[in-house]
């Protein structure tokens, strides 16, 4: 089966049905206009709600949660669709605060998943760190998730999760070839830290690009909080200047529209 239906509902949250299979990436659904607290005098406020209501999601069956201390990765109305979901797979230390139908993935942990349609979809935990060198103890632990199963043309469906570049995603090219590559962008940056980003900026993803080569990238995470600092016309932009073919296997995908790719 090559063929995979997404649906990007905003910020990092996304939709993904792999043969009657859905999965659903960091749930957010919170109105607009809130402020959130992420600790050590950091914050942000939330701009842009979902392009498509909690309400409106078919049945879940498992929620692929990069992390869930941060509320523009996890907020309210999101924490309350989990027990919803038959399973939610996340990081060992999320797992633990969140109890119940959650799962923890270590890097390089596989859990795997059935579709409807008899496909068995393998999840791997990826590397992710969410800031620069030493940052861990302060933003807490986060993952990326890579996506495989039988028939897949062009590789691994790879969700990076809150994460720069570091030798963690080099080793994800390593290890896997990745065909579809779901990259959460936005260069997060808070006026404590100065110059620091927490997330890749689309230079970073440029790199990406170059050493995992997939052939169709969807960004995530790059518009509706006040710390992403780096939206999608700054995005374009940097692009403009990158190798054909990274700057054009990038998908920029309508919020709240499903669309249909080849895996």
């Amino acid at each position: 089966m090559t063929g995979v239906r997404v649906t990007h509902i905003g910020g990092p949250t996304a939709l993904i049905e792999i043969g009657g299979l859905r999965l659903l990436t960091d749930p957010t659904f919170d109105p607009p206009g809130r402020r959130y607290a992420f600790g050590w005098g950091t914050s942000s406020h939330k701009t842009a709600g979902p392009a498509l209501p909690a309400a409106d999601l078919p049945p879940i069956d498992a929620v692929l949660l990069t992390h869930d201390h941060h509320g523009d990765n996890l907020d309210d109305a999101g924490r309350a669709l989990l027990p919803g979901a038959r399973t939610v797979l996340t990081t060992p230390s999320g797992a633990r605060r969140l109890g119940g139908n959650a799962r923890g993935l270590a890097p390089w942990d596989t859990w795997r998943l059935s579709a409807p349609d008899g496909t068995t979809v393998e999840v791997t935990a990826t590397p992710a760190r969410h800031g620069p060198p030493l940052s861990r103890p302060i933003v807490g632990e986060v993952t990326g998730f890579a996506l495989g199963w039988p028939g897949q043309r062009h590789g691994t469906l790879w969700i990076s999760g809150d994460t720069v570049l570091f030798d963690g995603v080099r080793e994800v090219g390593r290890r896997m070839a990745v065909g579809t590559a779901l990259l959460h962008l936005g260069g997060v940056g808070f006026p404590v830290t100065g110059p620091l980003r927490y997330t890749m900026t689309a230079a970073e993803a440029v790199e990406v690009c170059r050493r995992l080569r997939p052939r169709t990238v969807v960004p995530v995470h790059y518009e509706g909080w006040g710390h992403f600092r780096e939206g999608r016309a700054a995005a374009e932009r940097t692009l403009a200047g990158a190798p054909d073919q990274v700057r054009d296997a990038f998908r920029w995908l309508p919020p709240g529209t499903a669309a249909e790719l080849t895996v």
